[in-house]
């Protein structure tokens, strides 16, 4: 049996390095609700030297709320939101010889597009736009 060992990475809190010592897969905060474009560029140096799948963690524009308060967004909105994101972290990751494996949300948008079909309708329109 495989078992994959996840974490939140890349917010500008705790050891990551540490953490990624002993995770198989991360999600990378990707520089709105907090990290920044060095974070994520030096998250992703080490995800590699690790050999961890890597993934994109949007999360609303909420510096203030670490991402963590409900937002009132348009579906575009949030399917645009999702889209920049995971492009922002793509777009290191090809720099760092790395492939985005997978993406998990973070915080209330997470929360609000498990509770909500409209939210995780646009959440998974921004998903594809990067990916198809």
């Amino acid at each position: 049996m495989t078992v994959d060992l996840n974490a939140d990475v890349g917010e500008g809190a705790g050891d990551d390095v540490a953490v990624m010592e002993v995770v198989t897969s991360v999600n990378v905060a990707c520089g709105v609700h907090a990290g920044s474009s060095s974070l994520m560029a030096a998250t992703l140096a080490v995800a590699r030297t690790r050999g961890l799948a890597v993934g994109a963690h949007p999360g609303y524009a909420d510096r203030v709320g670490s991402g963590r308060r409900d937002l009132d967004l348009s579906s575009a909105e949030i399917t645009a939101l999702v889209a920049d994101q995971i492009s922002a972290l793509d777009e290191l990751a090809l720099a760092a010889g790395v492939s985005l494996t997978h993406v998990k949300p973070h915080g209330a948008l997470y929360n609000q597009a498990a509770r909500d079909e409209r939210i995780a309708s646009a959440v998974v329109a921004g998903v594809r736009s990067r990916t198809s």
